[in-house]
């Protein structure tokens, strides 16, 4: 870039350009909205015909390519703030240079150097010092050497002239260095002709957004940034501090940062991890489509030893070797982003509302908050915690019990709105012998959770204060014992439900009200006598021993995971107390302490 380009160039034009593509990229969003939310769901409601399934497929995908269109223009509107806030700064600099220079009567030539006229002190032959004429320099040495022989020449204009000359040669790099960095970033912003949106599509669009977050750094950390480790308060307060522009930026460069912050507003949090889900998807099927297939001879026999044995084929082992942890991976995040897609897709059936993304990675065994209705609004709020061997791959049935929670629970909350959300939110253990028996997985999980919970409490923006009830399952209700013991757990009711222990002794450590925890254990489930007994007899007192002080719920289910099924008692009484009805659960009658003698 040359000189007379940057005094003629105006950095407020390209925020003016930002503003624009930002307004697109809000309209499109919109528009997605209205079509997943309003539109589909009020087909789905009222017409059933294979002309309006056909009609719903071809809006779905109208919906996707309107969430395309938000992503890639919110990036153009981000990168276009970008070289705005580095250009402008540039500009700034040769403004400033330019200034001071005719303020000392230099002349400034058209390819920045600058002409400085004889001045100073006559010498011994009468003469006064020449004028002359210096270049800028940016390098830092050559820079040091050009002023200290500025400084020995006994005209004081050469040093004036070589300090004005080095700030606008570097003014008119950092500008050059801007248009470089950004002008490719710009021109990848855009997309294939035609109007299917691929996981190719959005495979480029994480790239795309990578580009920009990592050319746009010195932008981004010049606005302001969320408290290091700050609680959800200080979040919330961070993100209503910001501008529009900011808060399109953040959402832009960084989604995953904003997608994680508890005490954030639910639907920027879901607006947030859809980019980060739509192309992290896209990323992994184009990378799992580039891995060839597993061997279809995965196995022979030999005979080695004298006995027939099933083994691996030398070809599988091969390609295992080279590529089987990666396909693994891929394939268990991708069929369980299937399962969050599918929910998705089920907003509006049956009444069901529509699905919040609050938290997702798919970083070792994967994360997801997946929230039916907005939690910020509900008059009630149930969290469950599910437990060993939850991960990302198998989320979809974790998913599905807190659809059977909403819909019973709204049958019973005469009216008033209700949200239940599955935390996926810790490292669950992956084997019930081999990890379940060990508490550091819940210990680890339970500051995340606390955190969660307290972030429901300011981001919640209803007229009265929620109803807030905690599900915990099997080693999830260890889990929750353990953010009960270590913290504040900010709920109004805990349900436990199958559990092997919750690391507390009585009810009256679970830091909610008196009588408002809640057990079941069914029929056939062997996870109570685990923890109750444990190894070798060394167990815990657990919320279905009567020491323990839990009301004891009916459970006409069988087994360690039938506790949310469908029409159940043990689904209604948990509804009952997500509800706030409490007084009408069924519970157990008491232990008979002369059964043993009839």
């Amino acid at each position: 870039m040359d000189l007379a380009t940057l005094k003629a160039l105006r950095p407020t034009e390209f925020s003016e350009a930002a503003d624009g593509y930002r307004s697109t990229s809000d309209m499109a969003s919109s528009a997605n909205s209205r079509i997943d939310n309003q539109i589909v769901v009020a087909m789905r409601n009222s017409l059933e015909s294979q002309s309006a399934t056909a009609a719903i497929r071809q809006l779905t995908e109208l919906g996707k390519n309107f969430h395309y269109i938000q992503v890639e223009c919110g990036l153009v509107s981000a990168a276009l703030e970008a070289f705005s806030y580095e250009v402008g700064a540039a500009k700034s600099k040769l403004d400033a240079a330019l200034e001071g220079a005719r303020a000392a009567k230099l002349t400034v030539n058209a390819d920045g150097s600058i002409a400085y006229p004889s001045g100073g002190q006559k010498s011994e032959d009468g003469k006064i010092p020449e004028g002359g004429t210096v270049s800028g320099l940016t390098d830092d040495t050559a820079s040091a050497v050009g002023r200290q022989a500025a400084g020995f020449d006994p005209n004081p204009n050469h040093r004036l002239a070589q300090e004005y000359a080095d700030q606008i040669a570097t003014a008119l790099k950092e500008a050059t260095e801007a248009d470089e960095k950004w002008a490719p970033k710009l021109r990848a912003l855009k997309a294939d002709d035609d109007l299917t949106v691929s996981g190719r599509d959005w495979a480029d669009a994480a790239s795309d957004t990578r580009g920009v977050s990592e050319a746009g750094k010195h932008y981004l950390d010049s606005l302001p940034q969320p408290l290091r480790n700050g609680s959800p308060k200080d979040n919330a307060e961070w993100w209503k501090g910001l501008s529009a522009e900011e808060q399109a930026v953040w959402m832009s460069m960084r989604p995953d940062s904003v997608g994680a912050l508890d005490g954030l507003p639910a639907t920027v949090r879901d607006e947030a991890n859809r980019i980060v889900f739509d192309e992290t998807r896209g990323r992994m099927q184009t990378e799992l489509a580039s891995i060839p297939a597993p061997p279809s001879n995965e196995w022979t026999w030999t005979g080695a030893g004298g006995h027939a044995s099933k083994v691996h084929t030398d070809e599988w082992m091969q390609w295992h070797n080279k590529y089987g942890d990666r396909y693994d991976h891929l394939t268990a995040s991708l069929n369980g982003m299937k399962s969050i897609q599918t929910r998705f897709d089920a907003t509006g059936k049956n009444g069901l509302p529509e699905a919040y993304l609050l938290g997702f990675s798919t970083e070792g065994d994967g994360r997801a908050i997946v929230a039916n209705g907005n939690p910020d609004t509900a008059d009630h709020q149930a969290v469950y915690v599910p437990g060993t061997t939850s991960e990302l791959e198998n989320v979809e049935g974790n998913i599905n019990r807190m659809v059977n929670v909403w819909h019973a629970a709204d049958d019973e909350a005469d009216g008033k709105s209700v949200s239940t959300i599955t935390w996926l939110g810790y490292d669950a253990p992956d084997n019930v012998v081999k990890d379940a028996p060990f508490s550091n997985y819940a210990y680890d999980g339970a500051p995340e959770f606390n955190h969660f919970m307290d972030g429901l409490e300011v981001s919640h923006s209803g007229d009265s204060e929620p109803h807030r009830t905690v599900i915990g399952h099997s080693y999830g209700s260890t889990l929750v014992g353990a953010a009960a013991q270590t913290g504040h757990l900010n709920a109004d009711d805990v349900v436990f439900a199958g559990s092997p222990g919750v690391r507390v002794s009585g009810a009256d450590e679970m830091d909610v009200p008196k009588g408002h925890v809640w057990n079941e254990e069914a029929d056939g489930d062997p996870v109570p006598d685990l923890g109750r007994w444990g190894h070798g007899g060394n167990g815990f007192i657990i919320p279905s021993d009567p020491e323990f002080g839990a009301n004891e719920m009916t459970t006409d289910t069988e087994g360690h995971g039938g506790y949310w099924d469908e029409h159940s008692k043990s689904l209604r009484n948990q509804a009952l107390v997500v509800a706030g009805k409490g007084d009408s659960v069924t519970l157990k009658p008491p232990p008979d302490p002369w059964a043993h003698v009839k």
